[in-house]
């Protein structure tokens, strides 16, 4: 049910269709789950019948015109019959049509994909900035350059579910690198693409029965661009660029547009002008006479002023009045008695007389036979699209492809981007890799690169010290993004790359209070955190940030310990972790755990002053420098002064008095040690512990003047 939920956010549906029962009060977690997650999203309770498998599989062999499902390789997937089934009718319904257009389902499967839930997509801010909300400033918003709307939706979704397949990987990484050694060619057709509009949401509203003439004669002028592009792709090998569809249909399609549909019709289809005349002979003659009326009311309006007399007299029309003769009331003493008056103005009288109401009759029944004619013909153009709907579908999906291929070797030649390998053991190995948006974000300094190597053998979980600011979740993001880049077929930002293939991505990076839900940061924090550790495989990339800070520090570090511990040693393989933390002490895992390596974020110091290298070395770090952090972030100078005077007192006296008896004053400059205090190794507390244990009844007078005497010793350390 989690992995149905998680696919559910992935597809983020704008409505949502439940089964009324879900809306009871003793509805399934599983459904309390779907309505609280998509708040944003309307949600439509219909009956349950609905849903009922046997009324769905009936639905959708009548759709399909088929007398099983077992070529959709759906017959046994009774739940999603119901729920197909229950989509269908409440379409039809709502749209109050049949959706002809529908021919087929597909299934898939999640193991067919790099899975990356909801929490991982917003923490790696793939579609959404955490901070804006907008796409500026995300991986897609980097990464998408596709010229049409179809390539642009493709996009998104590869994006949202990166390939598993090797040989799919390698064929859009072949496709891709083809396209960036030939960049000319590559831009030639990316210029005919923008030409292209969007044909599967075309062909969706001629199908529905939405279309107007403007979205034929788009159709028209896409079709035109095609001879184009297929001959460009002559000049690429890859077979993603290879299409073997006929496209005489279509090309037969365009013509009988371009004949018939003028070139700039208007929006509605009801009152004609959108058929081109010389197409249909009866519409022709119908136009005529419209036409020829014109002349007709010219010469009657003069005619009537030379019988009249009366020169400011003027045959008009409105679609109230119809047509009709307007003489101003300074002349209404010499209208003729056969004028009869239809309307009074304020400085005018409207007439009607008989040989108008005569042409009247004739020329509106021509007007509306016209507009009914040219929709009737436009009904069977549209007709004919709909016959070639599948052409049209099939060749939309290759274009679309097109266009996502080609703009990955836009990107990566333009950003300087490098093929990645592809390999199943185990390894990934990044050479002097960057972080693809946040090198485009930066300015006023050069983002510097980092090399990352990962195993299954010797390097699989990365221990990552250093002081907040210093790069640590940028390098863990990187990472993530990179290994997405690759199986998603795209060159990453690295001088070289290889990248074993990976099952799934998870993040754990800062937390939101979600206290309406009454959720507290830590809450969100472990549950996030049991969600890996029960989902992860050896296949997965796990990416740790600062667990463990939203509790106290003893629980928040023991918690993050036994968190590293327990993916070293998942189902005795462990899996690929990159675990960033403010605990120093976790650097000991190293010492007990083989496949543990620690790395920190180098800095430089200057002057009490702190400068961040932005470069991942081997080793770790004993130091947070949280003080220098401080400054740099805007902290006052007289709190920067104090803490750094309770600093000192804590690492040379430990914790002997009350943080508030320790001088305030500034009449001296104290300089805090270079090694943070550690958490576990005050002999204060570790001679409290011994007194607690001590069984004085087994102790002879001096042994217990002797062992006092040693905790003495101890207790003195802390002035050492």
């Amino acid at each position: 049910l989690t992995a149905i939920l998680d696919e559910t956010l992935r597809v983020s549906p704008s409505e949502v269709l439940l089964p009324k029962s879900s809306g009871n009060e003793g509805e399934t977690p599983f459904f309390g789950s779907i309505r609280s997650a998509f708040r944003e999203a309307s949600v439509t309770f219909l009956e349950d019948k609905a849903f009922d498998y046997k009324n769905g599989r009936d639905i959708l062999i009548d759709q399909f015109n088929s007398l099983s499902l077992k070529g959709f390789g759906c017959e046994h997937l009774k739940a999603g019959i119901g729920a197909a089934g229950a989509l269908i009718s409440y379409v039809e319904e709502t749209q109050k049509k049949k959706l002809a257009h529908l021919t087929g389902i597909e299934t898939y499967s999640l193991d067919n994909f790099l899975m990356v839930d909801d929490l991982s997509c917003r923490n790696l801010e793939l579609m959404k900035n955490l901070l804006t909300g907008s796409r500026t400033g995300t991986f897609l918003g980097l990464m998408d350059r596709t010229v049409t709307a179809m390539g642009g939706r493709l996009l998104k979704r590869w994006i949202r579910y990166p390939l598993l397949d090797e040989n799919e990987i390698k064929c859009r990484l072949d496709a891709v690198g083809e396209a960036k050694a030939h960049i000319q060619v590559t831009r030639n057709i990316r210029e005919a693409l923008k030409h292209v509009y969007d044909l599967e949401r075309i062909r969706g509203k001629i199908t529905m029965g939405h279309a107007n003439a403007r979205d034929l004669v788009a159709l028209k002028q896409s079709v035109r661009r095609l001879p184009g592009i297929w001959s460009a792709l002559l000049q690429f090998e890859s077979t993603l660029f290879q299409s073997n569809e006929d496209l005489d249909p279509l090309y037969s399609l365009a013509k009988l547009i371009e004949d018939g549909i003028d070139e700039d019709p208007p929006l509605t289809i009801h009152e004609g002008g959108i058929i081109k005349t010389g197409f249909n002979r009866e519409l022709d003659e119908l136009i005529r006479i419209g036409q020829d009326g014109k002349s007709w009311l010219a010469r009657l309006e003069t005619k009537e002023k030379d019988a009249t007399g009366i020169n400011a007299l003027k045959v008009r029309y409105n679609k109230v009045f119809g047509y009709y003769i307007e003489i101003p009331k300074t002349h209404s003493d010499v209208v003729p008695p056969h004028y009869v008056r239809k309307q009074t103005l304020v400085n005018a009288e409207r007439y009607i007389i008989d040989e108008l109401k005569s042409f009247e009759i004739k020329v509106l029944n021509a007007q509306d036979r016209q507009a009914a004619l040219e929709y009737e013909i436009f009904n069977e153009i549209k007709e004919e699209v709909i016959r070639n709907n599948q052409v049209i579908q099939r060749v939309a999906a290759f274009l679309a492809q097109l266009d996502c291929l080609l703009n990955l070797a836009e990107i990566a030649d333009r950003n300087d981007y490098s093929r990645p390998e592809i390999n199943r053991d185990g390894r990934i190995s990044i050479e002097d890799g960057r972080h693809p948006v946040v090198e485009k974000m930066i300015t006023g300094e050069r983002f510097v690169p980092n090399s990352v190597e990962m195993d299954d053998h010797d390097s699989q979980v990365l221990i990552i010290t250093g002081p907040n600011m210093a790069g640590k979740s940028t390098v863990l993001r990187q990472v993530a993004l990179l290994v997405l880049m690759a199986q998603m077929g795209s060159f990453i930002p690295a001088k070289r790359g290889s990248i074993s293939l990976t099952d799934r991505i998870f993040t754990r990076v800062g937390a939101l209070d979600n206290l309406s839900q009454g959720q507290s940061t830590f809450m969100v924090e472990m549950e996030e955190t049991a969600k890996i550790l029960n989902s992860a495989t050896k296949s997965s990339l796990v990416i740790m940030d600062e667990i463990g800070r939203g509790t106290s520090t003893y629980d928040g570090f023991s918690i993050a310990w036994a968190v590293a511990e327990y993916l070293h040693d998942l189902k005795n393989e462990g899996v690929k972790t990159l675990f960033a933390t403010h605990y120093h002490e976790l650097t000991d895992l190293a010492k007990t755990k083989p496949r543990v390596k620690n790395y920190n974020i180098a800095v430089k110091e200057w002057n009490d002053e702190i400068i961040f290298l932005r470069k991942l070395v081997k080793g770790g770090t004993n130091r947070s420098y949280g003080i220098q952090v401080a400054r740099l972030a805007g902290i006052p100078g007289g709190v920067i002064n104090r803490a750094k005077k309770i600093l000192f007192e804590i690492e040379n006296e430990g914790i002997k008095k009350p943080v508030h008896d320790i001088d305030s004053s500034d009449d001296k400059e104290l300089k805090p040690g270079h090694v943070q205090l550690n958490l576990f190794h005050h002999p204060v507390n570790l001679v409290i512990q011994k007194l607690k244990t001590l069984d004085i009844s087994k102790m002879t007078p001096l042994e217990a003047l002797n062992y006092l005497d040693k905790l003495r010793e101890k207790a003195l350390e802390t002035d050492d």
